[in-house]
């Protein structure tokens, strides 16, 4: 049985040269997002982004959430691969960061399916989960502060429908998370996470080892109540 591939940098710019579907506005983004403080440590992979906008058109989202911004590749990348009459709800702590993305967004030609909520991430999903109602969302993306995670997890999966689905991003951490010397709140977090995930019978459940961990929860319809 073949075991995982060690992608060297070799291997993964042999994978983007066949794979990676790229155009001007997205690699400029790259580029300007590249400059910022942490801006290369924070920015998703290309290839995620385009895995993000086929998750989108494969579940025929027409109602996404994102939970953490900042320069909106990610945002970008779901929003061009919303049907007509979608929308994608992007929050973020910040305000900076989504202005960054929106004359981005605005060449793109996308701006108006996207709505940028400002404030606690927490906070924001709970005002949704009452304002709009559990099982209104056909999708979430969650690449924020990972102390928070767990917060953000149950919420999402209030707001998702049966069969939708929730995108966690950095679920090994850039490797922490198998480092017992490391014991930061955020890695703990995502350990800990990680952890009830593996049990958590409100959803299918697949990790994938890919950038820097990408784990894909599908609510299903049967289970425990989480409403």
């Amino acid at each position: 049985m073949a075991q995982q591939t060690e992608f060297s940098p070799a291997l993964l710019d042999y994978v983007r040269a066949v794979s990676l579907r790229d155009d001007d506005i997205l690699a400029e983004l790259r580029r300007e997002t590249v400059e910022l403080p942490m801006g290369q440590a924070m920015q998703i992979m290309a290839e995620e982004g385009q895995f993000l906008a086929f998750l989108v058109a494969l579940t025929q989202a027409k109602t996404v959430v994102e939970v953490g911004t900042f320069t909106g590749y990610s945002t970008l990348c779901m929003a061009r691969a919303l049907p007509a009459g979608g929308r994608l709800i992007t929050m973020d702590i910040s305000e900076k960061w989504p202005m960054i993305a929106a004359p981005y967004w605005e060449r793109a030609g996308v701006s108006e399916l996207i709505e940028v909520r400002v404030g606690p991430a927490e906070e924001l999903l709970a005002q949704m989960v009452e304002q709009d109602g559990a099982g209104t969302v056909d999708l979430v993306f969650v690449d924020a502060d990972k102390a928070g995670y767990r917060g953000y997890y149950e919420h999402a999966l209030r707001l998702v429908r049966p069969g939708g689905l929730i995108v966690l991003d950095n679920t090994v951490f850039f490797g922490r998370v198998i480092d017992d010397g490391v014991h930061d709140e955020d890695t703990v977090a995502v350990r800990e996470l990680n952890s009830f995930l593996l049990k958590d019978d409100r959803v299918e459940l697949a990790m994938l080892p890919m950038a820097d961990g990408i784990t894909l929860a599908r609510k299903v319809s049967t289970g425990r109540n989480v409403c």
